[in-house]
């Protein structure tokens, strides 16, 4: 399992090294370096003078390729890491939508059993929960049906019924979401707020008590209001002002370019995370689709490279990938390459705590890689060492 990745441009979370190799043995880096290295015995990697990068790291994704995480089936999940890895993405945080405990639970087991499995895709990172604790005014697309205040004999249920939990997002202000907050803190599990009408103080306190991310910043999220005449900083102020890490869906549509530059102007490529929220259309046609479980969820039309409500007064939901994602910060927010990149791989890594094995080439680290060329055009996609996609076959 010997490794030898030459002849191209090597992307480091701050420089280029050009004419760079990247030495991989047991599926992990060796070696990376500017030049050629003498690695006997090696398969040989020729880049072609294209991009060497760290694999994208996405830790908010619900499908893609026709499935949902939630469809209820190990094949969806083993399919969702394939058809992603494609498009850059080695690592991912697989994501569920609001639901009743039973589904989730359900959710819970396939991903333990698919996790074992799961050789041909981008690696999984543990679970989001997205929900159900939100505000019902900024539910978006996520079904009113099941949204409910946290519910402390609920939610120690699901934490003691499984340890594949990393993330859960909730709606700060709601009676009970702080003590949850607490308790994700304690147990290690990363608290972003989402879905929520909140006020500063409201955030505020929710930062406090281990709230540090704020779920796809502007989408489902209050703004400035009024009451009783009085302006009250919401959400999305909050996250600028606070020290809170942020994840956008940098697809070109959810937010536009002036958004996009704003929140890197204020936030910064350290402090911004990109994500897909891909739903299962995404890698696929435009055309009709289903938004969540296949069999119970939301019909929503495909069009102009975003998921819609039928009768497209909303978005309901993104089909992008992490490509594009790149792509989109370069074209439409002016950012660096350099940049564009570190915020789908170091920065996710940091927030996800796995920075130690991920998100950079660095000797000692998880030979999560990928080549791509000028355009973010994916050739091939290396998880743990493994070639998983070669665009040439």
């Amino acid at each position: 399992m010997k490794l030898k990745i030459t002849n191209g441009t090597i992307i480091t979370p701050y420089r280029y090294i050009r004419n760079g190799t990247v030495l991989v043995e047991n599926g992990k880096i060796v070696a990376v370096k500017e030049g050629d290295l003498d690695f006997p015995d090696a398969t040989l990697i020729d880049a072609g003078g294209k991009y060497i990068s760290p694999g994208f790291i996405d830790l908010h994704i619900h499908g893609g390729g026709g499935y949902d995480f939630m469809d209820g089936t190990e094949e969806a999940f083993l399919k969702i890491a394939e058809i992603h890895a494609r498009y850059g993405t080695t690592a991912m945080v697989p994501t569920t939508l609001t639901s009743e405990k039973e589904d989730l639970l359900k959710t819970l087991d396939i991903y333990e059993t698919a996790n074992k499995h799961n050789l041909k895709g981008a690696q999984f990172l543990g679970m989001h929960l997205e929900g159900p604790y939100f505000a019902l005014s900024q539910r978006g697309a996520q079904d009113p049906r099941y949204i409910r205040n946290p519910d402390p004999a609920e939610y120690e249920e699901v934490l003691a019924y499984s340890n594949s939990i990393t993330r859960w997002s909730a709606a700060p202000e709601l009676p009970g979401a702080i003590t949850f907050g607490k308790r994700l803190h304690e147990k290690g599990i990363l608290a972003a707020v989402a879905h929520t009408d909140a006020i500063y103080e409201e955030v505020l306190d929710a930062y406090e008590n281990g709230y540090t991310l704020a779920t796809h910043l502007y989408s489902a999220m209050s703004g400035v209001t009024r009451r009783n005449a009085f302006r009250f900083a919401g959400t999305i102020e909050s996250a600028f002002l606070l020290d809170m890490d942020v994840e956008i869906i940098a697809d070109g549509v959810h937010l536009p370019a002036p958004l996009l530059k704003l929140i890197y102007k204020i936030k910064g490529a350290d402090k911004t995370a990109l994500i897909t929220d891909a739903m299962r259309a995404a890698g696929m046609p435009e055309g009709e689709s289903v938004l969540g479980p296949l069999k119970t969820g939301l019909k929503v039309i495909v069009e102009d490279g975003v998921a819609k409500l039928p009768d497209r007064s909303s978005f309901a939901g993104s089909v992008s990938t992490s490509d594009r994602l790149v792509r989109t910060m370069i074209q439409m927010a002016d950012v660096s390459l350099l940049d564009a990149v570190r915020m789908i791989t170091a920065t996710p890594a940091r927030i996800m705590k796995v920075e130690n094995s991920k998100g950079s080439l660095v000797a000692g680290k998880d030979a999560d890689i990928i080549i791509f060329d000028e355009n973010i055009r994916v050739e091939k996609t290396f998880v743990g060492g493994r070639l998983v996609y070669d665009s040439k076959f």
